[in-house]
């Protein structure tokens, strides 16, 4: 949907909050209050959101590919979106809906994800090093490639998630769910796997150096 000048201006005002396939493609929306927006279906690529309250807006579907969002409360319904290159520096992503989104490339330092919904979600070759996943949906995720060093998974559902490749070093998987988990080629050195459900799990030439497996 084509967005006109006037749209942008009650954008930024606060007057308008229903925009859904808008083309904001590029814009400087830094620092504004929308929270509970529609923007579902957006155009968002390249766009400046950085230290935005987007807490409780609709976002599914949205392309967000390269958006600056530093900083930025992301506490939002962001299914299906496409966040590939995004700068997620910073982000509050606590208990946002993000069931199948593209974060391929994404920076993710510092981001806050705890009860975040990620199942579906594209996570390939991103950076997870000492991030706080207890307890995250996972399931049927791509982490694949993934540097998950020191990552906190403990009690994490990753029922058939593809950890293919992930670097796990000194993980923690306690009592998470890696039910039919791809794991081939996977760094798991000091990882621990205390009480993890690793039914159907392939291990296929994992490092499994110091890896606790107690049950």
């Amino acid at each position: 949907m084509s967005t006109d000048s006037a749209d942008i201006t009650a954008l930024r005002s606060g007057k308008l909050r229903h925009l859904p396939g808008a083309d904001l493609q590029d814009e400087d929306l830094s620092g504004l209050d929308l929270a509970g927006i529609y923007l579902a279906g957006a155009n968002l690529v390249g766009a400046n959101l950085s230290r935005v309250s987007l807490i409780k807006a609709h976002l599914e579907g949205a392309n967000l590919m390269g958006a600056s969002l530093v900083g930025t409360d992301l506490r939002a319904n962001l299914w299906g979106a496409n966040l590939m290159q995004c700068d997620l520096t910073g982000a509050d992503l606590r208990g946002a809906n993000l069931r199948g989104a593209n974060l391929m490339g994404a920076r993710l330092e510092g981001v806050s994800l705890a009860g975040a919904f990620l199942s579906g979600c594209n996570l390939m070759g991103v950076n997870l090093q000492g991030v706080d996943l207890r307890g995250v949906d996972l399931r049927g995720a791509n982490l694949s490639d993934t540097n998950l060093k020191g990552a906190d998974l403990c009690q994490a559902d990753l029922q058939g998630a593809r950890l293919d490749n992930a670097n796990l070093e000194e993980a923690d998987l306690r009592q998470a769910n890696l039910s039919g988990a791809s794991l081939s080629g996977a760094n798991l050195l000091c990882a621990d796997l205390s009480d993890t459900q690793l039914n159907g799990v392939s291990l296929t030439g994992a490092c499994l150096i110091g890896t606790h497996l107690a049950q």
